[in-house]
C-alpha cells in the first residue's frame, strides 16, 4: 500500500456530509473506509472520488448494531493494522411533530443512530487506537447547530445532539492519556438532500415559515480535513460552521 496521510473511517459515507468529508479526505491522501447501511450509496461515493477512489474501501455497516460495528473495526485492524481518524457522522432526524405526538418508536430510532451508534463506533475506535503502535488517533464527532439551540418540533434530534456534546467531552477527558484527541463539528445548513426542504421554507421559532440560506457542503469537508491534519498534541475541541445568514445567531 502506498504511503498515505493515515487511515480514516467515515460513517454515513453514502450521502451528504459523510460523502463530502470522505471525498475531501481522499483528496488529502487518506486511505478511507466508507461505512454506511447502503452498499450502493457507498460505491457511488467511491466512484465520485475518481482517481482517488483506489484508496477507498466500502464496508456496509449498521451503526446501531453492536456486532456490525465490531466487524467494521475488526476489518480495519486486519486490513490496515491501525486507525488514525474516525469521523463519527452517521445520523438521522425525525418528522417535525409536537412532543406529545412523537411515537416512542421514532424517539428510540433517533437515539439508536445519533447517540448509541456514535458511542459504539467511538468505543471500538478507542480500543484500537489504545493498543496500536504508535498509540493514539483522532475522533471527530458530528454534532449540529441543534447541539446549541433547537428548531421547533425537534426534541429527539435536539436531545441526541446535545448528548453528542457530552460524549465528545467525555472522550476528550478519558482518552487524552492515550494520545487520542476528540473534537466536535457543529454544522448549520450544509446543502445536502437532508436540507433541500429549507429552500422551500421551514418552520421558524416565531411560527412563520421561511426559506433559509445554505452553504456548499464541500466547506464542511475542508474543515474536517483541517481538524484531522493537526498533530495529536493540538485539538479543535469544538467548531461551528454554518451558512452565514441562517437564523441562528440572535433572536427569532
Amino acid at each position: 500500500m502506498d504511503k498515505t496521510a493515515g487511515i480514516a473511517v467515515v460513517t454515513g459515507a453514502g450521502s451528504g456530509i459523510g460523502r463530502a468529508v470522505a471525498l475531501e479526505l481522499l483528496a488529502n491522501n487518506y486511505q478511507v473506509v466508507l461505512a454506511g447501511r447502503r452498499a450502493d450509496a457507498l460505491e457511488q461515493t467511491r466512484e465520485m472520488a475518481a482517481n482517488n477512489g483506489s484508496r477507498a474501501v466500502s464496508i456496509p455497516t449498521d451503526v446501531t448494531d453492536e456486532q456490525s460495528v465490531h466487524a467494521l473495526f475488526a476489518r480495519i485492524e486486519n486490513d490496515f493494522g491501525r486507525l488514525d481518524l474516525l469521523f463519527n457522522n452517521a445520523g438521522r432526524g425525525a418528522p417535525a411533530v409536537p412532543i406529545e405526538d412523537l411515537p416512542i418508536e421514532t424517539w428510540r430510532a433517533v437515539v439508536d443512530v445519533n447517540l448509541t451508534g456514535m458511542f459504539l463506533c467511538a468505543q471500538s475506535a478507542i480500543r484500537l487506537m489504545k493498543k496500536q503502535q504508535p498509540q493514539g488517533g483522532r475522533i471527530i464527532n458530528n454534532g449540529s447547530i441543534s447541539s446549541h439551540a433547537p428548531r421547533p418540533y425537534s426534541i429527539a434530534y435536539t436531545a441526541t445532539k446535545h448528548a453528542v456534546s457530552g460524549l465528545t467531552k467525555s472522550i476528550s477527558l478519558d482518552c487524552r492519556p492515550y494520545h487520542i484527541a476528540c473534537g466536535q463539528i457543529d454544522i448549520g445548513n450544509a446543502a445536502t438532500e437532508m436540507t433541500d426542504r429549507m429552500t422551500a421554507g421551514v418552520l421558524q421559532a416565531d411560527g412563520s415559515t421561511r426559506a433559509e440560506p445554505r452553504m456548499d457542503v464541500a466547506h464542511v469537508g475542508r474543515v474536517v480535513a483541517h481538524m484531522a491534519q493537526l498533530p495529536l498534541d493540538a485539538n479543535v475541541q469544538n467548531i461551528t460552521i454554518m451558512a452565514t445568514n441562517m437564523p441562528f445567531v440572535g433572536r427569532g
